[in-house]
């Protein structure tokens, strides 16, 4: 009798043990399960991107945007740069602060021309718009001549930059320097062909490429084309 009392005994502490620790872990769940709930109402609710975001630039914070990756941004945001970019719903503009027919080209043209590599807002437009605005300037053949050593290292980087709209703004740019210099630029094509050289082949840019060397053989003249036909051997000369 004294076995069956003892053993009766000790079944009925583990099972108010036992029914203690599911109370214990209900209350403890219940307590997780609240904290939870409480944490998902207090989150906020990540906001969605919206079209107007991409057409409206004008949210970017042009000092406080992306970190630039050449000496072009910390000029322009240290107020180096007498230009600022107006934004428009689709298009965007250069606003000067200073008469682009009077500054400087050097080291402005330079620092432009560095720019070009950019590719986070709005560096990238400044430098870009900012670059082919001075060439257009009157007296742009006379200022931009004597820069031309220190224009065509960062206009060969950008034109050798692994990222396909950095190396479409150097077509670009190099459109404009022909433009502007003419048979002066000739003697540095060879440090510039090799980069479009290795992409005319690309269906994505031949088209782009062959417009640029076309401009490179009419501004430069008839010298020009042996240059280009000795580095792009393809290439279909407009002379002949």
């Amino acid at each position: 009798m004294k076995n069956t009392s003892a053993s009766s005994g000790r079944s009925a502490h583990s099972a108010g043990s036992g029914s203690a620790g599911a109370r214990a872990a209900s209350g403890s769940s219940k307590a997780k399960t609240s904290s939870s709930r409480e944490s998902d109402r207090a989150a906020p609710a990540p906001r969605r991107s919206r079209p107007s975001d991409v057409l409206n630039p004008k949210t970017v914070d042009p000092f406080k945007g992306g970190q630039g990756s050449t000496a072009f941004a910390s000029v322009y945001n240290s107020g180096g740069i007498p230009c600022k970019l107006v934004h428009g719903s689709v298009k965007h503009k250069l606003s000067w602060t200073a008469d682009p027919d009077e500054v400087e080209f050097d080291p402005l043209l330079v620092h432009l021309a560095e720019g070009i590599r950019e590719t986070v807002h709005p560096y990238t437009c400044v430098a870009r718009m900012g670059f082919q605005g001075l060439l257009a300037c009157k007296g742009a053949n006379e200022k931009a001549l004597p820069l031309l050593p220190k224009l065509t290292p960062p206009l060969r980087a950008a034109l050798s930059h692994s990222d396909s709209s950095v190396f479409e703004a150097g077509l670009d740019a190099l459109l404009h320097l022909s433009s502007a210099v003419g048979t002066s630029l000739n003697s540095y094509l060879k440090m510039l062909l090799p980069s479009l050289s290795k992409r005319v082949l690309d269906k994505k840019y031949r088209e782009k490429i062959t417009e640029v060397l076309h401009h490179l053989e009419q501004n430069g003249g008839k010298d020009s084309s042996a240059l280009i036909k000795a580095k792009i051997p393809t290439y279909m000369s407009i002379y002949f």
